[in-house]
């Protein structure tokens, strides 16, 4: 008889979750499966080496990916002092950035559904969407990459980096990242200026924060949207308050330094 392999749930997720297998990761699959491995085989064809490779599907019907090896910060709070780092800033921007220029040659399948974004047509690119601390993985001081490309969707590129800012910077409202250990609120600005510059936007911080705004009101509005419908993942994130979490970052990005 072949040898029995384990299942290990991994931490997150707001409704199966996923489970390690070897060196696998297996989850229930959605109809925009199939889109985000054609973006993740793109990407291992291009050479990018920090996201999962799709591996198909296995014998009861989940999607198959490589599991990337590493440290997370999990669900507990607050979060490890490193994840607010000048470092862990830098290489955020850095991994985006070489995401975003891989991506770039991406053409999705003329039948591709993504879970949420628009519609792909030239000057989009199919961005991660939730490149946030809860979806890293980390090895010894580095960024070995981000994991669960549910959201992957076409978006500007201004819409990914407003997202990732918002999560790393942090710009998130106060009380949300004074609970994730983040409370060095005047560093605030250059923070958001040292992230812009690695990444190479050299616009204004002004314009960027009005781009997180109208990117984090869009959040808000599809968790009340897809909750209304039934939705039980996002009825979940209505009750535990979230949207009106990022509706309290909206406001008070208004008059942010540099604005």
């Amino acid at each position: 008889m072949g040898r029995v392999i384990e299942e290990r749930r991994l931490p997150g997720g707001n409704t199966n979750g996923a489970v390690r297998v070897g060196d696998t990761v297996r989850r229930v699959p959605g109809p925009w499966t199939p889109a985000v491995h054609a973006l993740l085989r793109h990407l291992e064809d291009a050479g990018f080496d920090r996201a999962p490779r799709a591996r198909g599907f296995d014998d009861q019907g989940r999607e198959v990916l490589s599991y990337l090896p590493g440290e997370v910060v999990g669900t507990a709070r607050p979060w490890p002092a490193w994840v607010h780092s000048d470092d862990a800033l830098r290489q955020v921007a850095v991994w985006l950035r070489d995401f975003h220029t891989a991506v770039a040659s991406f053409v999705p399948p003329p039948d591709a559904v993504w879970r949420e974004g628009e519609t792909w047509r030239p000057g989009l690119v199919v961005g991660h969407n939730d490149a946030a601390p809860y979806n890293a993985a980390w090895a010894d001081g580095r960024l070995i990459g981000f994991f669960d490309w549910d959201f992957a969707a076409p978006v500007a590129p201004e819409w990914d980096l407003a997202f990732t800012a918002f999560s790393w910077v942090p710009l998130h409202a106060r009380h949300v990242v004074a609970a994730d250990g983040f409370t060095a609120f005047a560093e605030r600005p250059r923070r958001l200026r040292l992230f812009l510059d690695t990444y190479g936007w050299d616009g204004p911080a002004g314009r960027f924060i009005e781009t997180v705004r109208q990117r984090v009101s869009a959040s808000a509005d599809g968790i009340r949207r897809l909750a209304a419908a039934g939705d039980p993942a996002y009825r979940k994130l209505v009750d535990d308050g979230v949207d009106r979490s990022l509706d309290t970052a909206v406001e008070e990005l208004t008059g942010f330094p540099g604005e």
